[in-house]
């Protein structure tokens, strides 16, 4: 198993590991842990990269070019060791390429690039998907960080909240099977807020299918917050199991298939077409507030 790789700048320290380009730790100039405990009797995940997919594929296929494939939930990114391509004092970047293994369930030649950046009190985490297929690449890219809740700044986990930049009146999706249920599920904010409960996770994730904001800001009143961005993604999952020390603040640029999908991969919701020979991003920051 390779080394997990650290970078840091006085303000903040990262801690990165090749299996899956993964951010495990995010500390502030303290010390203080800002992600998750991993405890594993809740989820053993840290932040994990999405990649081809986002969520669930119905019968865990899809369907491409005529033929028919098996995916997990998230794709393989985040189950593949990456190689260390670029490092200093405060950045790394990471490199995933297709080889025998990942053809044989993506049938398409590409290269993933995962890159995390500390900037002053921001660590950011860029995720470049280029297609150097002669076809064109479907490829969604989701972002899946466990923040500590509660944050390590002595406020009690009912204190805590996320609240967005712009108003969201959009009801949410309905979880049934991991998949996106037809039924939509009434927004749980109250004007712009989301007060944090267990019970807010009883029957899974809350999941906005489209999302106003590009950044949210996750804290308890007052302390220390964190500011998230996310501006390449319009989708957004917020998820924990019920009495976890960790609540996920998922952007995502693709979904879970609906219930029934059978359809190709090309018309699953939220899935990018990358030309041959070109690149997408995505982008989320994290900013540690005082």
């Amino acid at each position: 198993m390779a080394d997990r790789v650290e970078i840091g700048n006085g303000i903040l320290r990262a801690a990165i590991d090749p299996l899956g380009a993964e951010l495990v730790s995010l500390r502030d100039a303290q010390g203080r842990e800002l992600m998750t405990d991993a405890d594993p009797a809740y989820w053993t995940g840290h932040a994990p990269i999405l990649f081809p997919i986002v969520g669930r594929l119905a019968g865990d296929r899809y369907r491409l070019d005529g033929g028919d494939y098996a995916l997990p939930q998230h794709g393989f990114a985040r189950r593949r060791t990456f190689t260390l391509a670029e490092q200093g004092a405060a950045h790394v970047r990471f490199r995933l390429e297709d080889d025998a293994e990942s053809r044989e369930v993506y049938p398409r030649a590409f290269a993933l690039d995962v890159t995390h950046a500390l900037g002053g009190s921001t660590l950011t985490t860029t995720v470049t998907v280029t297609n150097r297929d002669t076809r064109d690449l479907p490829a969604s890219i989701g972002f899946h960080h466990a923040f500590a809740w509660p944050l390590p700044y002595g406020r009690p986990r009912e204190a805590h909240r996320i609240t967005f930049p712009e108003h969201e009146p959009a009801t949410l999706a309905s979880i049934e099977d991991g998949l996106i249920a037809p039924a939509p599920r009434p927004s749980p904010l109250r004007d712009r807020v989301l007060p944090l409960s267990d019970a807010l996770f009883t029957e899974d994730a809350l999941v906005w299918q489209q999302l106003e904001s590009q950044s949210l800001r996750y804290d308890a009143g007052e302390g220390p917050a964190l500011e998230i961005g996310f501006p390449d993604t319009p989708m957004l999952g917020i998820w924990t199991k019920p009495g976890a020390a960790f609540v996920c603040v998922e952007p995502w640029h693709g979904i879970a298939d609906p219930v029934g999908f059978s359809g190709d991969i090309w018309d699953k919701p939220g899935m990018m077409r990358v030309a041959p020979g070109a690149s997408r991003s995505a982008i989320m920051s994290v900013t540690l507030l005082p």
